[in-house]
Parts: structure tokens; sequence; C-alpha cells
């Protein structure tokens, strides 16, 4: 109750009251969602995402800013191209919906995780939407782009740089305990930090790698591909080693599960069932950020 309490009285940057801003957030999540449509869509084809002006697919009308409404568009042509009746793909205002919930729900938890937002939001909304595009990407091509996870190292790497002196130690889950590390402690917040990033990376990129290379070995056939591991070193090197170590059980736990899932759906018992291990990744990444803090906290406390 306290916590509602707060969120309804408590006001963002600008005086505007939490409730609206939420939901500002959250108009500007189903934007931002609008244009990952387009990356998820042209960056496997290797087309420009800038380049032309978004198109039917079918019969190539440019398609109208009326038309091109997150959400409402599509419910307005009731799912078809206005030009030719075509169907329009249900992923379309899946993500414009899916990346303003998750934009809210990741304002929310800033709001309430740390007593406001912070200058870590928009690194944190930045980082949620490669996700997004990384999972629908993987999900439909079984790719994961090298367009998006090099760039999302760097960007992680500069998150690493920049936060610690806005926020200090509360920048990232890893960092109060690394500072306390002997041969961490003496150095300043963003070398700490940036140590972190590494060790997060090798956690999660350098982890996977070492799997699919003895997995390889051994049994004679790929456990993964490198996409895996270079986003888990985008990952890795944003959330740390705990929160990572977390993603890769998360992902894991929920593939097995799907994949047995698949397997007794069809009668089958094919161990060697490709699934696109970036989307597992994906979403446990978002649940990690959100609330893996508080889920390593409550194993911890079992002890």
């Amino acid at each position: 109750m306290n916590i509602f309490m707060s969120l309804l009285v408590n006001d963002f940057p600008f005086g505007l009251p939490v409730p609206l801003a939420a939901i500002f957030v959250g108009a500007l999540g189903a934007i931002i969602g609008s244009f990952l449509n387009v990356v998820i869509f042209r960056l496997p084809r290797e087309e420009s995402i800038v380049f032309p002006n978004s198109r039917c697919p079918q019969c190539s009308t440019a398609i109208h800013a009326y038309d091109n409404i997150p959400v409402l568009s599509y419910l307005i042509l009731r799912g078809r191209c206005r030009t030719c009746s075509t169907a329009i793909s249900a992923r379309y205002p899946a993500v414009e919906a899916l990346t303003g919930i998750l934009f809210v729900a990741v304002f929310l938890h800033d709001v309430i995780g740390r007593n406001g937002p912070t200058a870590a939001l928009p690194f944190d909304l930045a980082f949620v939407s490669a996700l997004i595009a990384l999972i629908f990407i993987d999900a439909e091509h079984m790719i994961l782009p090298n367009a998006i996870t090099y760039p999302g190292i760097v960007f992680a790497l500069v998150a690493r740089l920049l936060l610690p002196f806005l926020m200090g130690t509360n920048a990232f889950d890893d960092l109060p305990t690394l500072a306390n590390v002997n041969y961490l402690s003496g150095l300043p917040v963003w070398a700490v930090s940036l140590a972190g990033a590494v060790l997060g990376a090798l956690a999660g990129g350098g982890s996977l790698w070492l799997m699919g290379w003895l997995w390889e070995k051994l049994r004679k056939v790929e456990a993964m591909g490198l996409g895996d591991v270079k986003m888990m070193f985008m990952v890795g090197a944003y959330l740390g080693w705990r929160l990572t170590v977390l993603t890769i059980f998360l992902g894991v736990i929920t593939a097995s599960l799907t994949g047995i899932l698949l397997m007794l759906k069809r009668g089958e018992r094919n161990m060697q069932m490709l699934l696109p291990f970036g989307i597992f990744l994906g979403v446990g990444s978002i649940i990690a950020l959100m609330v893996g803090a508080r889920i390593i906290s409550w194993y911890a406390g079992q002890f």
C-alpha cells in the first residue's frame, strides 16, 4: 500500500505525476516499438532501417503517418493494408504493445527501486529495446545480428563508464560488492565498474563459448552459435556477473521446459531439437534487470 500511495503522490521531474509519467513512457515505448518492427523486418534482410519509408510488403504502397500509429492503426485497419487489404502480421502491434508495457515496467522499477527516476533509466530502456529486437529476430530467423550485439557491447561499456560518475556504486548491481574486493577497493568507481563489465562479459559470453566448445568436442555437435555468445558479452557487460549468471540460469530452465513441452506435443524425443536460445536469454535478461536482485537476495536468504 505504501508503494502504491508513493506512486500516486510523488512527482516525476518537471512536476508530472508518476501515473501520467508512466503513460507518457508507455506511449514512447510504443513508438520505439514501431521503429523496432522496422529493425526486426529489415536487419536480417540486410536492408536500410532508415530508407525508404515503411511500405506494405505486398503492394509496396508507402504507409501514411495516420496509418502508422502504434497499435491503434492496426485496430482501425482491422489488421489489413488500406490499399490492397493484405493481412498485416500481428507481430507489429505485439511488438509495439510489448515495448510500451516493458518501458512502463522499467520506469516503475526505477521509481520504486531507486526512489525516483535516475540517470540509469534511459540506458535501461535502450538495453531492453535492443533485447526486444534480438528476441524477435532470433524467433523468426534464428540469428542474432552483429549490427545489434557489437554496438550493444560498446553501449554497455559506455554505460559502465558514465553511470558511476552520476550515481556512484548504486549504478549497477555488482558495484557495491566489487568495490569492497581487496584488489579493487583503491580504484576509482568507474574503474571498478569497468572491471565488473569485463567480469560480467566473461561470465556471460565466455561461459557460453566454453560450454559450446566442450559440447562440440564431446558430442561432435554444435551446441550454439556465436550469436548467443556475442549477445551474452553485451548482456554480461551491462548487467554484471551476478545478474548474468541468473540470466543464463533462467534461459537454460525456460529453454529446457519449452523443449520438453514441444517434444510432448509432437510426440518426439529429438534431443537435438533446435531452439532459438536467444529468445530465452533475452527474456532472462529482462527479468534479471528488473527483479534479478530480489531473486538473488531471496535465494541467498534460504541458506
